[in-house]
């Protein structure tokens, strides 16, 4: 990565910060609607014939690669109501799903970029992860689509730079979280836990205990190899004692070596040996790890505040709430959070349809937040939000992962965001197979370097 990157993906690491505290602090506003409502009829005129050329008399199919398979899901269910809405509205366009989970969907986007056949609308992650697919020429710049309807102004301040190379931006966010760990509140009674742990240790202890009552601690599925990933960057943040350790290492300040990341593996192994995951965690996929949870199976669940709104359309809605990962070893911050830009929507550069499908992505992004917003899952959201959220009905949940949104002081990107894509590779194949076997942290740290080392 060039020096240039480097400091812009610091650059946008803060304003990221701002950009979640932004939405936080407009949570508790006047009362109106999202911003996003007040485009209506231009969006209206976006998703009919007139001038837009969403809909030009031909015959068009546009295929929509997506990460939201899971059917539970309240995003699953908006992106199929808000496809719906187009068609009706354009007869002749036709929106065709292809629906898959986060590794898989990352695994059939190399191949498809390899071939130059990547679909018309397809995802791709944040900084460092989509670099190599603007670098090859796979994607369509949108700065021309940004620009209708005003959907360029409903982004938080400063996050469309995740997604923008050499003044181009090349995808937009499905959202703009904070990791936090979601607990149910009934469990932890049930064994014994009175209050939310405050540092890692006792974390552990909680985690002890609820196994002596044979209820599995944290939910996870690990198939998808991200979610050890970003529960071990937690961890990493707290004994690096602050953000940045990925950052000094590209700046050669520091390496894999160093005792902040060996303390990070040791104390991560801690609780792979406590059994605070599900037997055959690695066979699990994110969506069934997070089901563990949401069925009432499971205390904890460290995830991004995405998930805010499938627990509260989940059977344990109303016995869940959220806290920010403890301190470990006396080490960390708990205000500084693994941030996360959301998954973005990417136009192919090679579409046989490029204006309709830049049509259909503006119409879909525009009406993205308002849907979110109705359908009590607007927490999280990279574009703006004003609504009075407890009016609105939102849960004592919600409304707790805002309060959560609004002590955000500083954090850490995802491994993966940061790192070029051969070295995070060799990172969550690490991190994984942690869950399967105890490794000594100086060997763990010595695979990170290697491989940094050899991908520079």
């Amino acid at each position: 990565m060039r020096r240039s990157e480097k400091k812009a993906l610091k650059k946008s690491a803060l304003l990221l910060t701002a950009g979640a505290l932004a939405v936080g602090l407009a949570a508790c506003g006047s009362g109106n609607e999202p911003a996003a409502n007040t485009g209506g009829a231009s969006n209206e005129a976006a998703a009919n014939t007139g001038t837009s050329g969403g809909d030009s008399g031909k015959k068009v199919t546009i295929t929509f690669q997506n990460i939201y398979p899971d059917e539970t899901s309240v995003t699953n269910k908006i992106m199929k109501e808000l496809v719906a809405d187009y068609e009706a509205a354009n007869p002749n366009i036709k929106i065709e799903l292809d629906s898959l989970n986060t590794d898989q969907q990352k695994l059939k986007l190399k191949t498809q970029a390899a071939s130059k056949e990547v679909p018309d609308i397809t995802i791709v992650n944040p900084a460092a992860q989509m670099k190599p697919f603007v670098d090859a020429g796979v994607l369509a710049p949108l700065n021309d689509m940004l620009d209708q309807n005003g959907l360029k102004d409903t982004f938080q301040k400063g996050l469309l730079d995740y997604y923008s190379f050499d003044g181009n931006v090349y995808a937009l966010p499905d959202g703009n979280n904070i990791e936090v760990v979601y607990y149910n509140k009934d469990l932890f009674a049930q064994a014994g836990i009175t209050d939310v742990p405050k540092t890692f240790d006792e974390m552990l202890e909680d985690v002890k205990a609820l196994k002596a009552k044979g209820i599995t601690p944290i939910a996870i599925g690990e198939k998808d190899t991200w979610t050890g990933s970003f529960l071990f960057m937690n961890i990493l943040l707290r004994t690096n004692g602050g953000p940045g350790f990925l950052q000094d290492v590209m700046d050669g300040k520091k390496d894999f070596n160093d005792p902040a990341f060996t303390e990070a593996v040791d104390a991560f192994q801690e609780l792979v040996q406590a059994g605070a995951f599900p037997e055959g965690a690695t066979s699990i996929d994110a969506n069934a790890g997070g089901n563990i949870f949401k069925t009432g199976k499971a205390a904890m669940f460290i995830i991004g505040s995405w998930e805010t709104g499938n627990i509260d359309a989940s059977s344990v809605a109303g016995k869940v709430g959220a806290f920010s990962f403890p301190t470990v070893n006396g080490k960390g911050d708990v205000n500084q959070f693994m941030l996360a830009p959301g998954s973005g929507f990417a136009i192919s550069a090679n579409s046989k349809h490029p204006q309709e499908t830049k049509d259909f992505l503006n119409y879909f992004m525009t009406n993205f937040p308002k849907k979110k917003f109705e359908l009590k899952d607007a927490v999280g959201l990279g574009q703006v939000v004003e609504g009075d959220f407890a009016a609105a009905g939102y849960s004592d949940l919600a409304v707790g992962i805002l309060d959560l949104f609004k002590s955000v002081s500083g954090g850490d990107l995802a491994f993966d965001n940061t790192m070029n894509p051969a070295v995070a590779q060799a990172h969550l194949s690490s991190i994984q197979n942690l869950f399967v076997q105890k490794v000594d942290s100086k060997q763990v740290a010595k695979e990170h370097q290697d491989a940094f080392a050899a991908n520079k």
